[in-house]
C-alpha cells in the first residue's frame, strides 16, 4: 500500500547516516514515504523476502489512524507521539488536523537525523512540532520548548506509544516509563499503545527480532500479560487489548496474518 499523496523529500544533513539502514527511514519506506536512502530500500526489500515487514507496519499505521480519529471524536485536541520516527505518510498531525485543524501535535524521537528531517517537514505548521529527546525520560520530553509551547497538561492529552515500547528493553523499566507520562496526564487523557508480541506467530516474530538486531536497534516482544500491566491506571475502550486488526478494523483485510501486535486505547481514570 502506497500513500496517494506524498510530501516531496527535503533533505537535511544526515552526518553520514546513509551507510546503514535506519529504523525511522525503514518505517518511512514501508509506509510509502520518500524520506529514505538506498541502503534502507535495499535492506527493506531483502527483509520482506523473509517476513512481511511492510504489511505489519501498515497494519499498525492503520490502527494509529483509527485510534487518532477516535481520540478526536472523544474531544482530545492535543497529541504527544513518542518514538514517532519521521512524521510522514499519514501520521498523527495529518489525521488529527484533518478532523479538526485546531489539534496540536508534538512528535518525539531521539535520532538526530530523524529529528532534523521532522523539523524540516513540519516547518510552517504552527500546531505541530518535533522534539529531540529520549522517550525514556518523560521530564526531558515535557520540558522541551516545543512541548511546553503546544501542550497544556492541565487538559486531556493523547499520549501515543505506537511501536516504540518494544525498543524499551527490560533493563530500561518500560512500566516506569509509561508511569512517568501517566503521572502528568489529566483525567480523561487517552493512551494509545501497540506492542509486538510473541503470543501469536512466534516464528515470524522471532524473525522480526532478528531483523531489528541487524539495524543495531534491538527490540523485545512481550506476552499479553506484560503488555496489559503497562496499561495500569487506564480504562480500555472497547474492544480492549486485542490484536491489531481486531481493534475496530475497517475491512476484513485488517484481520490478516500480519497482526503480530497487541493494541489498545485507554482513558486515564
Amino acid at each position: 500500500m502506497r500513500c496517494a499523496v506524498q510530501i516531496p523529500p527535503r533533505w537535511v544533513a544526515s552526518s553520514g547516516d546513509a551507510e546503514r539502514p535506519n529504523v525511522a527511514r525503514l518505517y518511512d519506506y514501508y509506509l510509502g514515504g520518500a524520506h529514505n536512502f538506498a541502503v534502507d530500500r535495499e535492506f527493506a526489500e531483502q527483509t520482506m523476502k523473509v517476513v512481511p515487514t511492510a504489511a505489519i507496519v501498515q497494519h499498525t499505521r492503520s490502527f494509529l489512524r483509527r485510534a487518532v480519529r477516535v481520540c478526536v471524536a472523544n474531544g482530545i485536541r492535543q497529541f504527544l507521539d513518542l518514538g514517532s520516527g519521521i512524521p510522514t505518510a499519514g501520521n498523527v498531525h495529518e489525521v488529527a488536523q484533518q478532523a479538526d485543524p485546531t489539534c496540536r501535535v508534538v512528535y518525539v524521537d531521539n535520532e538526530p537525523a530523524t529529528v532534523a528531517h521532522g523539523r524540516t517537514m513540519l516547518r510552517g505548521n504552527a500546531t505541530a512540532a518535533m522534539v529531540g529527546a529520549d522517550v525514556r525520560d518523560p521530564a526531558a520530553v515535557l520540558a522541551a520548548p516545543e512541548a511546553r509551547a503546544l501542550l497544556d497538561l492541565s487538559e486531556p492529552v493523547c499520549v501515543l506509544f505506537v511501536s516504540v515500547l518494544p525498543y524499551v528493553l527490560d533493563e530500561d523499566r518500560p512500566a516506569d516509563v509509561v508511569a512517568g507520562y501517566r503521572a502528568v496526564m489529566a483525567p480523561g487523557s487517552h493512551l494509545v499503545m501497540s506492542h509486538l508480541t510473541g503470543d501469536v506467530q512466534p516464528e515470524m516474530v522471532a524473525k522480526l527480532v532478528d531483523v531489528a538486531a541487524e539495524t543495531l536497534t534491538p527490540i523485545v516482544a512481550r506476552p499479553r500479560s506484560a503488555i496489559e500491566a503497562l496499561l495500569e491506571g487506564f480504562d480500555l475502550l472497547a474492544p480492549g487489548l486485542v490484536l491489531t486488526g481486531r481493534w475496530r478494523g475497517e475491512s476484513p483485510a485488517e484481520t490478516g496474518a500480519e497482526s503480530v501486535s497487541y493494541v489498545a486505547v485507554g482513558v486515564k481514570r
